[in-house]
């Protein structure tokens, strides 16, 4: 158990002293209420007894207050995700800014990205991997071995990425999202890309 949570687990007899004589209850009263004897009332209140789900719902129903609030559950963390963009230079003094979706280690991880036109000669790379790419808006040139395609805006394309590759923006920049797992992780969503 962490500290936290023992800590809130020793403060939930007085918290409930504390609730009940607020509101002016008597061990009687609150006995009456909740079906629970005034020993055991009593016995939670002090300490001798540990709480239990079972004890709790009847005692936070009869007071009519949520079960955190009776607890004084710990925060559990803040649930939005801050994310921080990078801007990456590319070949040709063009650049690219890639936002991560994932923050957990592992595969796949998952980048939104924005291209900016690249106009001059594509680079293939070959490294292990799987990638999948969706076109969010502009129009993505890629290059997949012997095959070039433009794909536009819905489009998607998925690749062993131990073929040789390149993907850069056409015209103006390109807004992707990129899925890339460990060789093998195949997507499920297959779309077919203009040749």
């Amino acid at each position: 158990m962490t500290d936290a949570i023992t800590q809130a687990l020793a403060e939930v007899g007085p918290r409930l002293k504390r609730v009940r004589t607020q509101r002016r209850v008597t061990l009687a009263d609150l006995s009456a209420a909740t079906g629970i004897s005034k020993s055991t009332l009593s016995r939670l209140e002090s300490g001798q007894r540990k709480p239990s789900l079972e004890l709790l719902l009847p005692i936070a129903q009869a007071h009519q207050v949520p079960l955190d609030e009776l607890v004084g559950a710990p925060e559990v963390g803040d649930p939005r995700v801050r994310l921080t963009a990078r801007r990456i230079p590319r070949h040709n003094g063009t650049s690219m800014t890639v936002l991560p979706l994932t923050r957990q280690p592992g595969a796949p991880q998952a980048f939104k990205m924005i291209l900016d036109p690249d106009p001059g000669e594509p680079e293939p790379q070959v490294h292990e991997g799987y990638e999948w790419l969706y076109v969010l808006s502009g129009r993505l040139r890629l290059i997949l071995a012997d095959r070039d395609m433009i794909l536009g805006p819905g489009e998607a394309a998925e690749f062993d990425t131990r073929l040789p590759h390149w993907f850069g923006a056409v015209g103006r920049p390109a807004e992707i999202l990129s899925l890339f797992g460990k060789q093998g992780e195949r997507l499920h969503l297959r779309a077919k890309s203009r040749s």
